[in-house]
Parts: C-alpha cells; sequence; structure tokens
C-alpha cells in the first residue's frame, strides 16, 4: 500500500507548482505543439491503408536489424507493431493536447521515440535509402523530441491547464 501511495504520489503532484505565466505558457505549448506532431502522425498512418513500418524496420541497423528483420517477416507480429505504432502515436498525442495523464503519456512517447532512435540510429557509417531532410549526427529529431517530454515530465502542466487538473488535484478543505 505504501509503495503505491509514494508512486501515485511521485506520478502526480498534489500541489501546483508556482511557474511564472511565461514559464507555464511556454510548457504548455510545447506539450501541445509535441501532442499535435504525434496525433496527425498516428492519424495519417491509420488512415492510409497502404502504411507501414515495415520500409522503417528493413532500414534498421546496428544492433536490432535482426530482430528488425524477423519482425517484417512475420506478417503477425508486424501487424502487431503497425497497430502499436499508429494508436499510440494517437493515443501518447491526444493525451498531451488534452493535458491528460501527461506524465504517463510524456514517457510513453519518450519510449516510442526511444525505439525510433535505437532502430535507425543516425550514427557514423550507417546510411540509410529512405530520405531525411536533414543531415544527423548523433543528434536527431527523436532525440530532440524525447529530452524535450523529459522537460514535459519533469515539469508537468496537465495539473495546472489539462485534465490532470479535474483527476488528480483535490479540492482544498474550506
Amino acid at each position: 500500500m505504501l509503495k503505491k501511495t509514494l508512486f501515485y504520489l511521485a506520478l502526480y503532484p498534489t500541489r501546483l507548482p508556482n511557474y511564472t505565466t511565461t514559464q507555464l505558457t511556454s510548457l504548455v505549448v510545447l506539450r501541445i505543439l509535441i501532442g499535435w506532431h504525434f496525433l496527425y502522425e498516428g492519424i495519417v498512418k491509420v488512415l492510409n491503408p497502404y502504411w507501414s513500418s515495415a520500409g522503417f524496420l528493413l532500414e534498421t541497423k546496428g544492433i536490432f536489424s535482426g530482430l528488425a528483420t524477423s519482425i517484417v517477416a512475420s506478417p503477425a507480429a508486424l501487424g502487431i507493431i503497425d497497430f502499436l505504432n499508429m494508436w499510440g502515436l494517437i493515443v501518447i498525442g491526444l493525451g498531451l493536447i488534452a493535458g491528460c495523464l501527461t506524465r504517463i503519456a510524456s514517457i510513453s512517447g519518450i519510449a516510442l521515440l526511444f525505439l525510433y532512435y535505437v532502430f535507425n540510429p543516425p550514427f557514423i557509417g550507417y546510411t540509410y535509402s529512405t530520405p531525411v531532410e536533414g543531415s544527423y549526427l548523433i543528434v536527431n529529431k527523436n532525440l530532440i523530441e524525447m529530452c524535450a517530454l523529459f522537460v514535459l515530465t519533469i515539469f508537468p502542466t496537465g495539473t495546472i491547464i489539462g485534465l490532470d487538473r479535474l483527476i488528480f488535484l483535490k479540492k482544498k478543505p474550506e
């Protein structure tokens, strides 16, 4: 029981942080923009009947290339990965935009972006046939977005502006 309570308090503080208006606005805008990015990417994948993660997985370099190849070789496994990817993006995006379960959404987003990063790392000697919008060395957009989600994890705004306020904050006794 004590462990459960401590876990809950660690995830959802019961007091409001003292942010300035500029800090709060910046964090909320960052949360909504990242949420929109996740949501849009998920919706585009759901609406495209020809989308599959197979192309991304076949581009995998490094230690996960064997795992990626085996996923693509199994239609059932590929279907599960595609489903989890599409709907994971949508759920994470909605959570961030609405400020609902923001820490869980942020941590889930970090996990998903980490998988994208390690399956297609931007390292010297790795070349990919899929076109990218820039040239990267170690730091790419996935790593940057992961760091931004980490900031949102440690500075949660959902309890101030978002559904988390309604869900997790108790009214002060009068």
